[in-house]
């Protein structure tokens, strides 16, 4: 990738993450700051709490800014830890409609509806309503509406960019070979986790990831670990979020690491002993965006299946790693 390339993977990154800054920000505004109401009311059961952090996260696409809105309000005494608990396991599945929304890049059907739905034809026309909306709209709710789709219309535009951005790499050899590096399971986890940390959205960050198989110069076997890396790397924000919070809110933060960490620990080895036993050139294969959302949706839900029943446990496991004594003041209710 020249200089050229370069930049304009940049500009494709920066455009991605304002659209999906924008984006969040316009619904959240739409929804007239109810979110917080609904989020401390709606949890009597821990079922009803995944349900609602999975609406809420789809929503406004990012489980960082719901994880970090629950630490708030668990830090706030708004809500208890016990029913943060399922709102932080939904955040992790609603997180997966973002990724969902970029593999419609790769629909390929000379089927109108079909190619109505790949962003580089809607995302054209969300601009257009969006800016007129922004310009011209009359009434406060037209504009907040033309932001929704405005910010929409610039994270695909970042998107496409990206992906023609390095789009050549799949010809460079020793990209492609710094790739296969990745194979290794825990090199892939620890480049998933660094970037996320950085960018502190799994979203983009899966994002960027679509981007590159579009360019087809990742194999199942490197995507998977790196997956698996970057939802661990999305708990960073949640964890500075709690930075000075109290006790109870530092817990909460520990709950979103430990169900990544505990589901990583848990989807790795089986994927990779099937892998063993039963070894098929499917990950040698370049992965594709549509296969990058499946395996992210797929962690993620086996994951809240497989804890949802020990939710009370994580509560246990963070009350461990963070007693009260750690914290000046009495003991906290959880």
């Amino acid at each position: 990738m020249d200089m050229t390339g370069l930049t304009r993977f940049i500009g494709g990154l920066a455009l991605f993450l304002y659209g999906m800054h924008v984006l969040g920000e316009g619904l959240a505004k739409l929804s007239g700051g109810k979110l917080e109401g609904v989020l401390s009311k709606m949890t009597d059961s821990p079922l009803k709490g995944v349900l609602l952090g999975a609406g809420v996260t789809a929503v406004i696409q990012s489980s960082s800014a719901t994880t970090v809105m629950v630490v708030g309000f668990v830090n706030g005494g708004i809500m208890q830890l016990r029913q943060a608990v399922g709102i932080i396991l939904g955040a992790n599945i609603g997180t997966t409609i973002t990724s969902w929304i970029l593999s419609l890049s790769g629909i390929q059907s000379d089927t109108l509806f079909l190619q109505l739905l790949k962003p580089e034809t809607f995302a054209p026309i969300a601009a257009m309503v969006g800016v007129s909306f922004l310009m011209f709209g009359c009434s406060e709710q037209k504009k907040e509406l033309g932001g929704i789709l405005a910010g929409f219309a610039i994270l695909m535009t970042g998107m496409d960019t990206m992906s023609a951005a390095v789009a050549p790499l799949r010809d460079v050899p020793q990209f492609t070979r710094l790739f296969a590096a990745f194979s290794n399971p825990v090199m892939g986890m620890l480049a998933g986790a660094v970037l996320t940390a950085i960018i502190q959205s799994s979203s983009a960050s899966v994002g960027i990831l679509q981007a590159l198989c579009a360019a087809g110069t990742i194999p199942y076997a490197a995507a998977i670990p790196i997956i698996l890396g970057q939802n661990i790397g999305t708990c960073i924000t949640a964890l500075l979020s709690s930075i000075g919070a109290s006790t109870n809110g530092r817990r909460a933060a520990f709950i979103h690491l430990y169900f990544n960490l505990i589901g990583t620990a848990i989807f790795l080895p089986v994927v990779y002993l099937l892998r063993y036993l039963f070894p098929v050139a499917l990950f040698h294969q370049a992965a594709t965006p549509a296969a990058i959302a499946l395996i992210h949706s797929c962690f993620n839900v086996s994951t809240v299946l497989l804890l949802l029943p020990f939710s009370y446990k994580l509560v246990a496991l963070a009350r461990l790693s963070v007693p009260d004594k750690a914290y000046c003041g009495a003991p906290e209710q959880s």
